[in-house]
């Protein structure tokens, strides 16, 4: 049987409405009895699961026999040197490579090799791997823990040693000064808030660094890049809604920073540096004057709003994301139709054109691509059901010509679909929805389907290829991505038609996307869906709205406890989210938060097997949020409860999860060896 959590009552009253919260001791997480309960939680899981040891191992091997013993990514070019990271036959992480642009195999030098950084822990992600423009140094940081706070190390690259020093606490992002000698990185705060900015000279002690820029309003976040060109430091605050950007000289790192336009509510932008005709100008992308984002430039010494003048005018349907800039081009990542593209922008003479992508239902973007004076860029293309392939465009032509196609041993793209469709909401509203299958799998009603959706932040999940859910689809199961608002597929507008009082829409066009296929495409007693974070949210509304159209659900490190955990400002990401959920302080966002909060509402009637996942070290989602919602979902109905099962990480683990090629496939096959016992499919 499942463990029983203790039932200490505690009372809250907000807004005329009384709330008991009986379960708020696990917030003391380092408490003994919040960990022996949590490991029992742990220990009740793999005693359910432990029938299906089998089928992971089984399925493990199956989707690591589709990674290359050792795995080559493609170059990038930075200057006198090409970078390259390879995962050598065995290892679980990465190595960086490097080697002279006219070298070869025998003049490889090995800059970073990931494995040798984690020591005695099971778990190691590299928050950046930024070299220096002499290319002498490596920035880069590491957290062995899970929990996102990163260690910021100096590399050596002529001896393959660490400086002395190093910075024990930063967050992601980071920018060279021209001169090599000074490195900008972003400090967190104890919600784990980026909000400062500081300027380490190698040849001093950390103890010595400046701090360039601090953000007082726990609504925004800071972070900083360095331009292609190499000439400016960009740092940006951002909350949801509203940004403010400042510009540093890289040639001169210790003169002060500009702001560009400070912030007023409601006007977000980004900016980017080029020359045109000589002149250094700002590239600001804006929701001024149009929500789904024009581009605009003024002078660099003269970089406000006061200066801005349209170069590439907003169209309807079409979501501006961001520019690029190279010397004689520039290159718009654009979105329509649920669909990204690029569009080359010549500075000169010239016409411009678009770049789409090639597989079906798939995508496009820009690699990396670090030198600014060039006339060529490498993208990458890509879908479910094809492996990504990288491509050189000639930008004065758009001729693209294949550099690598990722290998995938025993894979055949012919024997699998991936297409886009559209689903009628029940508002009118068509939600797209990509969907993939064996091509001998017909949707005539019969075969089962696994849904995925996300839905917040106006993030863009794209159709990016994986080797594990190959393993669903020779199960001849369909797996469906739902693109519902709160995302950002169709657009800005399909952010803001899921968020705050429209959160709403996000849970509905999901179900409506269920009912869809159970209506003669898939088998309608046999459909599973899956989310993580802000898609576990997703994941348990939907579980407690309509507990009766899923057959399972896979709520990963879900956000439960909406209202609690919004009126609680020591809790990460808690202040710079209002602006995605609400704050329920004020009457009108407590109302409708209350109203979908999963821990508020459990579900009425028969409910669906349900898998959910925590982790002790995520900064992201408390882990007492996943526990607190499984006991009381248990404590609702005691005779459904060991339906309920909690996968609770104890030791070294990331919101993101596992972060080893291999170790992320294993723990794919335990999800999916689970999701395929519920939905008849675990075969052979």
């Amino acid at each position: 049987m499942p463990p029983v959590a203790a039932r200490r009552p505690v009372v809250h009253e907000l807004h005329g409405v009384r709330r008991t919260d009986d379960y708020a001791w696990m917030r003391e997480v380092d408490a003994p009895e919040t960990q022996t309960y949590l490991a029992e939680e742990r220990a009740f899981y793999d005693a359910c699961t432990s029938h299906l040891h089998p089928w992971v191992r089984m399925l493990t091997q199956e989707m690591s026999s589709r990674v290359p013993p050792t795995d080559h990514g493609v170059s990038w070019r930075f200057s006198s040197c090409v970078y390259y990271p390879r995962t050598p036959a065995g290892e679980d992480f990465p190595q960086v490579v490097r080697r002279p642009v006219d070298g070869d195999e025998t003049t490889e030098q090995v800059v970073l090799d990931t494995s040798s950084l984690r020591g005695d822990s099971t778990h190691v992600d590299l928050g950046l791997q930024m070299v220096s423009p002499d290319e002498r140094v490596l920035a880069y940081s590491v957290d062995t823990v899970g929990d996102e706070v990163f260690e910021l190390r100096f590399r050596d690259l002529d001896t393959g040693r660490d400086l002395p020093e190093s910075v024990a606490r930063t967050y992601y992002g980071g920018a060279w000064s021209a001169d090599s000698r000074s490195f900008f990185y972003t400090v967190h705060d104890a919600a784990y808030r980026p909000y400062q900015l500081w300027r380490h000279d190698l040849s001093t002690a950390v103890a010595d660094d400046e701090l360039v820029l601090a953000e007082p309003d726990e609504r925004f976040e800071l972070m900083v890049r360095r331009s292609r060109s190499g000439a400016v430091v960009i740092a940006w605050m951002e909350s949801r809604d509203t940004s403010e950007v400042w510009l540093l000289d890289a040639h001169d790192p210790t003169a002060p920073p500009r702001c560009v336009e400070p912030r007023w509510p409601g006007l977000s932008y980004h900016v980017e540096h080029a020359r045109i005709g000589g002149e250094d100008v700002a590239l600001v992308v804006t929701d001024d004057l149009c929500a789904e984002f024009r581009l605009v430039r003024a002078p660099l010494a003269t970089p406000g709003r006061e200066h801005w003048t349209e170069m590439v005018p907003a169209r309807t349907g079409h979501r501006l994301e961001r520019v690029d800039a190279f010397a004689e081009h520039l290159v718009l990542s654009q979105r329509g139709n649920g669909s990204p593209w690029l569009r080359v922008l010549p500075l000169a003479a010239g016409q411009p054109y678009d770049l789409r992508s090639t597989p079906a239902a798939g995508t496009i973007r820009l690699a990396r691509n670090e030198v600014f004076d060039t006339g060529a860029v490498t993208v990458v293309e890509q879908s479910y059901t094809c492996p990504p392939v990288w491509s050189d465009v000639q930008l004065a032509t758009g001729v693209r010509s294949q550099r690598h196609r990722r290998q995938v041993p025993g894979y055949s793209e012919d024997d699998y679909l991936s297409e886009r469709r559209e689903v009628l909401a029940r508002d009118g509203v068509l939600v797209p929805v990509t969907v993939v299958r064996r091509r001998d799998v017909a949707l005539d009603g019969r075969p089962p389907a696994l849904l995925y959706a996300y839905g917040a932040h106006e993030s863009c999940f794209e159709p990016n290829f994986d080797v594990s859910l190959l393993s669903l689809l020779d199960r001849r199961v369909v797996f469906v991505h739902a693109h519902v608002r709160g995302g950002g597929e169709n657009g800005r507008r399909w952010w803001l038609d899921g968020r705050l009082a429209a959160k709403q829409h996000t849970f509905s066009d999901l179900i409506d996307v269920a009912d869809h296929l159970a209506d003669g495409l898939v088998d309608g007693t046999r459909i599973a869906t899956r989310g993580s974070s802000a898609g576990g949210l997703l994941q348990a509304a939907v579980f407690s709205q309509r507990p009766d159209r899923w057959r399972a659900v896979v709520a990963e490190v879900p956000f439960v406890d909406v209202v609690t955990t919004m009126l609680d400002q020591t809790v990460p990401l808690t202040v710079n989210e209002w602006d995605e959920w609400g704050d329920p302080r004020r009457p009108e966002d407590f109302a409708w938060m209350l109203a979908y909060s999963p821990f508020d509402n459990p579900p009425a009637g028969p409910r669906p097997d349900l898998l959910v996942t925590g982790a002790v070290h995520d900064a992201r989602v408390m882990v007492w949020e996943p526990a607190k919602w499984v006991a009381r979902l248990r404590a609702t109905d005691p005779h459904w409860s060991p339906h309920a099962q909690f996968r609770c990480e104890l030791g070294e683990w990331a919101h993101f999860g596992p972060t080893g090629r291999y170790a992320a496939l294993a723990y794919e096959a335990e999800i999916y060896a689970w999701v395929l016992e519920r939905l008849d499919a675990l075969e052979p």
